[in-house]
């Protein structure tokens, strides 16, 4: 067979690269046989196109696949074939005598289609071109050696559930690498080879579709579809490649909720109160995400009342939970439907409906222990003031709702009654007085009465009890205030002088009605006027009151109108008073003008003000200086110094000396010279006490000692920071003056009195002395 592909490509190779001869132009004739010019046409030494070669061959030795001649070529050796350009040498070689090309390994047209090469004919003996080069196309012809594929595959796509049938679902491509264009290589047919019936595709264009109706999600969701493409148009020997499609029903609001149980049964304690959880309800909804939204509704009214239902955060289930407070005595069970309904509706879908359904629920209240329950929320009662102790105000009442024959007892808690103005029977909760009540100091009181089982303490209840005050006629009407007023003794008769008030504290009936009346008869000094309404305007009589020194005392009568009545009396203070012309007061008590040598209240008071106040001056300075005498006694509790120490013993020798610097109380001969450098510090304990600096040699001056003694308290950083008392037994020597005492003046050198060198030299300190002695005065300037 290979023989015969070889014969026809040598054929091929002839056709296109036939030899012509190289013969002298020769001229001919026209058709009519007359000599004419001469054509001369040259023939080409060599022509082809193109060669083929069959792609995937891969036989035991090179295929010939055409060959190259010259007409210049006599066949005597000297003409060399040249092949150049793609593959030229190492995939396509070439014979130089004769010009047959081989191929020399398979091809593969997908890697490469076509080479370009090119052909040329030279003297073996000079290279010299025998002919132009020509260029020749050598194509790699295609057989049917690629399976289609899938580039984008496997495939993800959704559908909506219960579509209609042929819903365009995806579109799958597939690609053949062969050549299109050269036979059924890649002429491409779709088919389905898993997934029937459910979906099917165009064998052209890889479409799939829906095959059936009513594709349902919740049967099943995915699906698993292989799809197959097969070149050479699907005919048998054809290559085909396959993908995968994962088809995904999307969820549609396609099924309405539906109870999994028709009745639901639950219980709760009595004592749960308003937003407890009784239970859940699920309405069953296979749909998926907002298609599966519920709200839940309590149907019966009797229901609503006492329960209320709602749907949790995920919006499928229904929390029941309590409305108003149980109570399992009054009702022990309470029955009532709930209805489950779908808040997205797809209207597509409504032939399906109806997107609700309704179960029935049963609430089973449970008996609890519960504390006693008063026969009233609250309790108001009233009582007298002034009523005796003992004196009952009412009575207050709980019973045991769980054991209606459980005895309760009764008490008052302490707090609501802190001055214990009231007691109550622990049996049977009757409230009594326990002392008088007076209205006026406390109008209401405020109880908190506690009602306990006794056979359960922990079970107890709380209740209020308001108990008020009643009013009773016990308070006399008062004036408002005291009143002293004055009038002046120019005042036409009948001015008013004062308008006086009273008050009652009682506001009972009548009790709180006050009349007022002054002195009647004709000897009044004043008119007393009852305004009545609770006050009196004082006037001055048509009569003028005779003049006085004291001031007038008006008794004022006042009563209620209480049952009983009662009554009392005050006394308004009228001065008469001398009034300047414009009204003001002048003079109110002349009687001090009448005694000049006296002394008026004011003087005597203001004269035992400042004797009062001298004695107090006096006393604290007593105290004053007692108390800082006591403080300069050192006592052992009270010291807080550091370089002083007290004992309680007579002493203790020479070992004393160590508490204290003693050289400050001796001669100053004694002082020690200081040390030499600077100052040590004074907020460390010293390791070595500083020597003291010697006293100079000469006469004593008493200034230089105690500014020595000072700079040496300064510097010594043994004593403490702060001043501190220095104490110097020397009194000093060395006075030019000599002893002051007139003992022994007698045996003085010289016989004579006073001293031995004059007196008027020791200074004008001395003066005084100096004159007893008998100097003379010196002469003023």
């Amino acid at each position: 067979m290979w023989g015969l592909v070889r014969l026809l490509l040598a054929w091929l190779g002839g056709w296109g690269c036939m030899e012509h001869l190289a013969a002298p132009a020769r001229a001919w004739a026209g058709s009519r046989g007359t000599p004419g010019p001469a054509l001369l046409r040259t023939r080409r030494s060599w022509v082809w196109n193109q060669f083929f070669v069959i792609e995937e061959y891969a036989g035991p030795e090179p295929v010939l696949i055409g060959k190259l001649h010259s007409d210049v070529d006599r066949g005597e050796g000297r003409t060399k074939y040249l092949l150049t350009g793609e593959g030229a040498g190492t995939v396509f070689v070439i014979d130089e005598a004769t010009g047959n090309i081989h191929v020399t390994k398979s091809l593969d047209r997908e890697e490469k289609a076509q080479y370009v090469l090119l052909a040329q004919a030279v003297d073996r003996a000079s290279n010299r071109p025998l002919e132009p080069p020509s260029e020749f196309i050598i194509k790699v012809q295609d057989i049917n050696d690629n399976p289609p594929i899938f580039p984008l595959g496997p495939y993800h796509a959704t559908v909506p559930e219960m579509s209609n049938v042929g819903t365009s679902v995806i579109q799958v491509t597939a690609h053949d690498a062969d050549d299109p264009s050269y036979g059924n290589s890649a002429k491409l047919v779709y088919t389905v080879l898993d997934g029937l019936p459910f979906f099917s595709v165009d064998p052209q264009t890889g479409v799939v579709r829906t095959a059936i109706p009513n594709m349902d999600r919740e049967t099943q969701e995915e699906f698993l579809v292989v799809i197959q493409a097969k070149d050479m148009g699907g005919h048998m020997g054809g290559l085909s490649g396959s993908t995968t499609v994962t088809v995904t029903l999307s969820d549609v609001n396609d099924n309405p909720p539906k109870f999994p149980q028709s009745l639901y049964q639950f219980s709760v304690v009595e004592t749960a109160g308003p937003g407890t959880l009784v239970g859940r309800l699920r309405a069953q909804d296979p749909d998926l995400g907002d298609n599966a939204l519920m709200a839940y509704s309590i149907l019966d009214g009797e229901g609503s009342e006492t329960f209320s239902i709602n749907t949790d955060s995920q919006g499928r289930d229904g929390l029941l939970t309590v409305r108003k407070p149980l109570d399992f005595e009054t009702r022990r069970s309470y029955s009532f439907r709930v209805e489950a309904t779908n808040t997205l509706i797809d209207p597509a879908y409504l032939r399906r409906g109806p997107f609700k359904d309704v179960a029935s629920v049963r609430v089973t209240v449970q008996d609890a222990p519960e504390p006693p329950a008063f026969t009233q929320a609250a309790y108001h009662l009233a009582v007298p003031e002034n009523k005796a102790p003992g004196t009952l105000v009412g009575q207050v009442s709980a019973a045991d709702l769980d054991s209606p024959a459980s005895p309760i007892r009764y008490s008052i808690l302490p707090h609501s009654d802190p001055e214990r103005c009231f007691s109550i029977e622990p049996e049977d909760g009757s409230i009594r007085t326990a002392v008088p009540l007076d209205r006026e100091i406390r109008v209401w009181h405020n109880l908190t009465v506690l009602a306990t089982e006794l056979d359960s303490s922990a079970q107890a209840s709380r209740v209020q009890v308001a108990i008020q005050t009643l009013d009773e006629n016990d308070n006399a009407p008062q004036l408002t205030e005291p009143y002293d007023t004055f009038v002046c003794d120019s005042a036409a008769p009948g001015q008013l002088i004062q308008v006086i008030r009273a008050l009652d504290k009682d506001e009972v009936g009548n009790s709180s009605r006050v009349s007022l009346q002054g002195p009647l008869g004709p000897d009044a000094n004043f008119t007393v006027r009852d305004n009545r309404d609770g006050s009196a305007s004082l006037l001055l009589p048509s009569r003028p009151a005779p003049p006085r020194q004291a001031p007038y005392l008006v008794p004022i009568e006042l009563w209620d109108w209480g049952q009983p009545a009662l009554s009392s009396t005050a006394t308004v203070t009228v001065s008469v008073c001398r009034c300047r012309p414009d009204g003001s007061v002048a003079s109110c008590r002349p009687e001090a003008q009448l005694s000049p040598a006296g002394l008026s209240t004011g003087a005597l008071l203001a004269i035992v003000t400042c004797v009062g106040t001298l004695l107090a001056l006096v006393v604290l300075f007593v105290a004053l200086r007692r108390q800082k005498q006591e403080a300069l006694m050192v006592l052992e509790e009270e010291d807080v110094r550091e370089n002083i120490i007290t004992y309680d013993d007579e002493g203790g020798g020479e070992e004393d000396t160590e508490a204290f610097d003693i050289s400050a109380l001796q001669n100053p001969d004694g002082a020690a010279p200081p040390a030499p450098g600077p100052p040590a510090r004074r907020d460390v304990l010293p390791r070595a006490r500083a020597p003291r600096q010697p006293r100079p040699h000469g006469p004593a001056d008493v200034a230089q000692l105690l500014a020595l003694r000072l700079r040496e308290a300064d510097e010594d950083p043994s004593v403490p920071p702060y001043d501190s008392v220095q104490v110097y037994g020397y009194e000093g020597r060395g006075s030019s003056c000599g002893s002051l005492s007139s003992l022994g003046s007698g045996s003085e050198a010289g016989g004579g009195p006073g001293p031995a060198e004059p007196v008027d030299d020791w200074g004008p300190l001395f003066r005084t002395l100096a004159e007893l002695y008998g100097a003379k005065e010196p002469p003023a300037p």
